[in-house]
């Protein structure tokens, strides 16, 4: 049996997990996986005319629309405000036990640093980790804001990008644009050379962190409204907030749905409305449509919780559950696969297949992950990678198999 000391941080015990979080954050992993694939697949490195004369090319056409309308976006959104939301667990647990909770989250997030680097700069350019543990960081000074200041922070941040970027991009370096970037990937991630490919991953991903510096707003507005959500309990104890959530979701789902109409209408409105084609007007649209993915994403979120309750669909969903208790593990995975299936380096498959191949990977891949997530935690406690996190962060090695005689249970 191992005891925990009352001001010794340990991860979450069994009766502190929240299955609806543990399920909906399996939601979100599968929508990530589905927008990785774009990347992964090599699908998303092809210029136009290339992927006009792939045999797929009439579905890859409606698919990407649809993309575009309800998962682009989204899930990360669902992503980033779990990780929010996360961090207002840890401190109530943390208060809850009479300890301090910051030393601990300040570990966990410089583990979780190390982790990104190695697998953004050595395994897939498109890495988030690195940036959630930056960000992170930057929760510690707000921790004690009123709600008020976290929701109205959390949406401003969250739409200026467009109306700081004249002024960020000055101070960038030159940057080569996109299509270079994308052609020289495309050729690198095909050859069967392990340098070549590490090499340009190395490049990719440097370009990336500079190149994408909207993330950054984009991240921390969402673990704002996270943070929020978490102290008000909205997806820990939804029953209590059945009408506060659904005033959320139904105008979270309307906003959400017509400011993503917008980025399929907006060149026709800038066509037809000469004052909207104006610098004023394009900013006024560059900001508008920050809002779509967020209010989509929110709207995912709590029209989970509102489902979640209810025993029929809390049976279906919460076969999700243990997806999402190996979150790190599968994400990490994914990368791998992608690589081993797509990249010269591996069988070399390529974007040959189009959209069509993109999704039918991500069905394949989803179904094992959600199998060996059922299997694994059936024996052990933690995924792999969530164990050697605890491990790392702790300081102390973690019971890991379930016969084991040991509180320590879950994800926290």
């Amino acid at each position: 049996m191992t005891e925990s000391h009352p001001h010794v941080p340990v991860p979450a015990s069994a009766d502190e997990r929240h299955e609806l979080i543990d399920a909906l954050r399996g939601f979100a992993l599968a929508g990530v996986l589905m927008v990785n694939l774009a990347s992964l697949t090599l699908y998303e490195f092809l210029p136009e005319p290339a992927r006009a004369v792939l045999p797929t090319a009439g579905f890859d056409g409606v698919a990407m629309r649809g993309m575009e309308l309800l998962v682009n976006g989204k899930f990360i959104t669902l992503f980033s405000l779990l990780f929010g939301l996360g961090f207002a667990l840890q401190l109530e647990r943390a208060e809850a036990r009479g300890a301090d909770g910051l030393p601990r989250y300040v570990r966990r997030l410089l583990v979780l640093a190390g982790m990104g680097l190695v697998h953004g700069y050595f395994v897939w350019w498109g890495d988030i980790l690195l940036t959630y543990a930056v960000v992170g960081l930057l929760m510690v000074p707000v921790r004690r804001a009123s709600d008020r200041v976290l929701l109205i922070s959390g949406l401003v941040i969250t739409l200026l990008p467009p109306l700081l970027s004249p002024w960020i991009r000055a101070w960038l370096p030159e940057m080569p644009r996109q299509p270079e970037v994308y052609a020289g990937a495309l050729r690198a991630f095909s050859s069967v050379s392990w340098p070549d490919t590490l090499h340009e991953n190395i490049r990719v991903a440097s370009w990336a962190r500079v190149s994408n510096w909207p993330l950054v707003f984009f991240v921390l507005g969402r673990f704002l409204l996270g943070y929020w959500a978490g102290r008000r309990g909205l997806l820990q104890y939804p029953e209590r907030h059945q009408a506060l959530l659904r005033r959320v979701f139904w105008w979270s789902l309307a906003i959400g749905i017509a400011v993503t109409s917008l980025s399929f209408v907006q060149a026709a409105l800038r066509e037809s409305y000469p004052l909207l084609d104006r610098e004023a007007g394009k900013l006024v649209i560059r900001v508008l449509l920050r809002v779509g993915p967020l209010a989509l994403g929110i709207a995912y979120a709590t029209g989970f919780a509102l489902l979640f309750p209810r025993p029929a669909w809390k049976r279906r969903l919460c076969v999700l559950a243990p997806v999402g208790r190996m979150a790190l593990t599968h994400y990490l995975t994914q990368s791998v696969l992608g690589v081993a299936f797509f990249y010269g380096i591996g069988v070399g498959i390529g974007p040959r297949w189009g959209v069509a191949g993109w999704w039918g990977a991500w069905a394949v891949i989803f179904a094992a992950q959600l199998l060996i997530s059922h299997f694994w935690l059936a024996r052990f406690r933690y995924g792999p990678m969530e164990w050697l996190w605890r491990w790392l962060t702790y300081g102390r090695r973690p019971e890991l198999r379930r016969h084991a005689a040991t509180a320590l249970s879950g994800v926290d």
